[in-house]
């Protein structure tokens, strides 16, 4: 084995809202990625549309910088739990890890997700203490937190003894202690290159890479990213895709290409331990090895946790069906094409045919990572409808015990309404673990089966008016917990027939709850117009019309008094969703509605199962 000496591999991991992008920005700006001039948008590295609009990092990303001579190939990871799949595969192609943590927070439980899976693979990690400017900051205690949890989670002593940086991302300022700051980031980039391993590679040996990325380009086709672990790659040199289950497919390097600042360069040849990108193939997954033809055996295939909550996607049934969607884009074929393309790049990510043609169980890390498919898809131009998201269940294999999902929760809210979340979390058979409060701010600590916590946010939300942060992750499949699954506490408002909403039928009917529609909205028999105030349902006529007569009323009076619809979102509608109903997504609109439309009909099947209830 030997070292190349001016190359570093890093992977930059944290919870969410620690700062991770942040900090990239301006590790760029300092290592002159961008012009003097230049204008430089915040968080460069979240280029991606959803990535903007909710301030979080969706997709992992490669970018490279070059510093004091040295190359540091840097990999942005995102920080919410339902993407971790993201970073399990790509902490696979570097050396070190760069573990951010909130100087006031301290360690959460996606810092201890993406720590455990960076222990597991041996990564040198620096601890770079963050956000010290805050207040409240309590650099001292975070850091023995975070000592603490790498003895949790059985890391050796040399991985125990981690290099520890303090700094303001935001800033871009750090130093080795929280009241000596530099006046930029070289403390940083000085231990980046002291404690981070150079790659180790057998430069001798028939090249070999492993697919960690895909990419897509229009004009040079697929794109696999990885690191090169032997040998040299040269562009238009013969190779081999080896796939995990011992498939042989030849092929050549068409084109080859490194990082540097925010692109891609093509290049000639790569040597070992640098990551680089390559087209040439017509078809690549993650996982598979790319090598000289002489390699035989393929590298170890990437390994994610499995998912854990599951919908059902399919071809949109509704009235309206075909409307809004680009058009042919809504049929069974192009939607299952369209989910299996998704598997190819979210690894995460499992695609089952339904129990008929036209239905597809898609199953993911959680609420959000489904969410961002769906978004995805919408904004694409696909029309469908999914169901309420729920969890997979277990069998234990010695003992044949059914096994659930359960989530590791923390919790952060104001002292004075602890006690309404205390209660909350206790109704929904949540266990608590640790309590503390600080600073007017009480932290809780608890673990909760997945199927209590889904559909909690806005209920939180609601209970906290807002001011609450609330962070889980999967944490294990425990015995199933006794106790019927929470459901929602109010009924729907369901339109009664088809036609157009107005603001005198609207009116008249307010009183019976919060409407999700305002006037000359087109609704259809079955629609899911509003949350009722009771717990049944509630079919309500949102299209009747005023008795046209040659009375003539001031235009103010037909909205007079008409509140103002709830505008939901596709987050608040999956949260909402009754076990009998359906949201369809089109690329316009977002409509909830029950499964069986006909009124008489869903009626008749309440009453059958009513009945079969009490027999």
């Amino acid at each position: 084995m030997q070292q190349v000496q001016n190359i570093r591999n890093i992977a930059i991991i944290a919870h969410v809202d620690h700062g991770k992008t942040t900090l990239v920005d301006g590790m760029l700006k300092q290592a002159k990625v961008f012009r003097e001039t230049q204008t430089v948008t915040d968080r460069v590295l979240d280029s991606n549309d959803l990535e903007r609009e909710r301030g979080i990092t969706i997709l992992a990303k490669n970018t490279a910088i070059t510093w004091g001579g040295y190359k540091i190939n840097i990999v942005d990871t995102p920080g919410h739990a339902d993407f971790g799949g993201e970073v399990e595969r790509v902490l696979n192609m570097v050396d070190g890890a760069l573990l951010l943590i909130d100087a006031v927070e301290g360690p959460m439980p996606q810092t201890r997700f993406v720590l455990r899976k960076a222990l597991e693979l041996g990564l040198r990690i620096v601890v770079f203490i963050n956000k010290i400017d805050r207040p409240a900051q309590r650099a001292q205690d975070v850091l023995n937190e975070t000592f603490d949890l790498f003895i949790e989670l059985g890391a050796s002593d040399e991985q125990a003894d981690f290099p520890v940086l303090y700094g303001i991302g935001l800033q871009a300022v750090a130093g080795y202690e929280p009241h000596e700051l530099a006046p930029d980031l070289t403390p940083l980039f000085e231990t980046i290159i002291k404690e981070v391993p150079p790659p180790q590679v057998e430069l001798d040996q028939p090249a070999r890479l492993l697919v960690t990325t895909l990419d897509y380009d229009s004009y040079k086709g697929q794109i696999g990213i990885g690191r090169l672990q032997s040998g040299r790659l040269r562009k238009g040199m013969s190779v081999i895709r080896l796939t995990p289950n011992g498939e042989r497919i030849q092929g050549r390097i068409e084109y080859l290409f490194t990082h540097h600042n925010l692109s891609r360069h093509e290049v000639d040849e790569v040597t070992a331990g640098d990551i680089c990108a390559f087209g040439g193939f017509e078809e690549i997954r993650i996982s598979d090895t790319i090598a000289h033809p002489d390699v035989t055996e393929p590298l170890p295939a990437i390994l994610v946790e499995e998912p854990t909550v599951r919908m059902i996607f399919g071809v949109n049934t509704s009235p309206f069906a075909g409307r809004e969607g680009k058009t042919g884009w809504g049929t069974s074929r192009r939607l299952r094409q369209r989910l299996l393309d998704e598997t190819r790049t979210n690894v995460a990510l499992r695609v089952e045919d339904g129990d008929s043609p036209d239905k597809f169980v898609v199953s993911g890390r959680g609420e959000l990572h489904l969410g961002i498919l769906i978004e995805t898809m919408r904004r694409e131009g696909y029309e469908f409808e999914v169901s309420k998201p729920e969890v997979i269940y277990k069998e234990d294999p010695v003992t044949g015990e059914v096994l659930e999902p359960v989530e590791e929760v923390e919790i952060e809210v104001a002292d004075e309404m602890a006690g309404v979340v205390m209660e909350l979390m206790g109704s929904r058979r949540a266990t608590m673990l640790n309590m503390k409060s600080e600073n007017n701010t009480t932290y809780l600590h608890y673990t909760i089966p997945t199927r209590f916590l889904i559909g909690f946010q806005s209920q939180f939300a609601r209970a906290t008016s807002g001011m609450g942060q609330i962070h889980s992750t999967f944490s294990h499949y425990a015995p199933l917990t006794s106790g019927e699954t929470p459901s929602r506490r109010f009924g729907s408002l369901i339109a009664f027939e088809n036609g157009v909403s107005t603001s005198y039928a609207l009116l008249n009917v307010q009183q019976r709850g919060t409407f999700f529609i305002g006037p000359q909205v087109e609704v259809y028999e079955g629609m899911v117009v509003g949350e009722h105030i009771r717990p049944e349902d509630l079919a309500v006529n949102v299209a009747k019309t005023k008795h046209v007569t040659n009375h003539r009323a001031k235009p103010s009076e037909t909205v007079d008094g008409l509140t103002p619809p709830r505008r939901m979102s596709l987050d608040d509608y999956l949260e909402f969703m009754a076990d009998d109903e359906l949201l369809e997504v089109t690329p316009l609109n977002l409509r909830l509605r029950k499964r069986i439309l006909n009124n008489e009909e869903r009626m008749k099947e309440e009453k059958r199962r009513k009945a079969l209830l009490e027999s």
